[in-house]
């Protein structure tokens, strides 16, 4: 199966004309296949936080840069408010990466990660419900 037909896009078109998004992709195939692995050994019915730690071992083992739990302030005209949001994972400074291990995704967590993209300046996002059979039916990629 190819990644396309694994992840939702945002804009597909928008990544094919941009440079940083074909890289965005690409990255995006990468850990895509990570988190695949991940929930091939482990499976569903675990808290959200031994995915991230599994998850994060993987892209130390494959040589990717990122951060956990990211701080992200929230700004409001000429105020810095740190209210506490966090990125997940953020992949090679330019992928988020938003994990969730719940019964189904639902749209509060779409507008979730799309919030942390427009907030954070980023273009590229990965929703990623690890509490599902087969991990692709919990897998969204957006593009802004």
């Amino acid at each position: 199966m190819s990644f396309e037909e694994l992840v939702h896009h945002g804009d597909t078109e928008d990544t094919e004309k941009k440079p940083g998004l074909r890289h965005g992709h690409a990255l995006s195939e990468r850990v895509v296949g990570l988190a695949i692995d991940v929930h091939r050994q482990l499976g569903p019915g675990l808290l959200e936080s031994a995915y991230e730690e599994c998850l994060c071992f993987e892209l130390e083992e494959a040589g990717l840069a990122f951060r956990r739990q990211v701080d992200l302030p929230v700004r409001y005209k000429k105020v810095r408010l740190d209210c506490g949001y966090r990125l997940d994972v953020l992949v090679e400074n330019d992928l988020i990466i938003e994990l969730k291990a719940v019964e189904r995704l639902l749209p509060i967590h779409e507008a979730q990660i799309l919030t942390y993209l427009r907030l954070s300046g980023h273009k590229v996002g990965l929703l990623m419900n690890f509490n599902t059979v087969r991990l692709k039916d919990g897998l969204k990629r957006f593009v802004l």
